[in-house]
């Protein structure tokens, strides 16, 4: 069953590129909370769990690519364990990040990172894997 939103085409079709990318029926959420109310990084971030499938169900992309929320997820899956419906949310928020990585816009210059020789390569290396395209 394909769902479709009536608001404008643009948005529609970033809806569907997330439910594509993520494998995710954004439309099985019914606002229960759970997902917010056992997530770790909850208090740092500017856009709820739950709220990340209320704006995508009424077709807000734009407040979600422009959202820390979808950088801010440690994809930890305790909102994919508490769902009672399902739902993964982490592959979610990974297919937002990647809706924005795709504009090819580095969100960190490796020469502006302060401290790189005092922090481990691994993190170096999983920051750029995470911010960069």
């Amino acid at each position: 069953m394909k769902y479709t939103i009536k608001e404008d085409p643009h948005k529609n079709e970033l809806v569907q590129k997330v439910m594509e990318i993520s494998g995710e029926n954004i439309f099985s959420c019914y606002q229960c909370g759970r997902c917010s109310s056992g997530c770790p990084m909850a208090e740092f971030m500017d856009v709820l769990p739950n709220q990340v499938f209320m704006f995508l169900q009424e077709g807000d992309v734009d407040t979600l690519l422009n959202a820390k929320t979808p950088w801010i997820c440690a994809a930890c899956f305790t909102c994919t364990v508490r769902c009672p419906v399902g739902l993964d949310l982490a592959a979610v928020m990974e297919a937002i990040r990647e809706l924005q990585l795709r504009k090819n816009y580095d969100y960190v210059d490796p020469y502006k990172v302060e401290d790189r020789e005092e922090l481990p390569p691994i993190a170096l290396v999983s920051n750029f894997r995470k911010f960069t395209p």
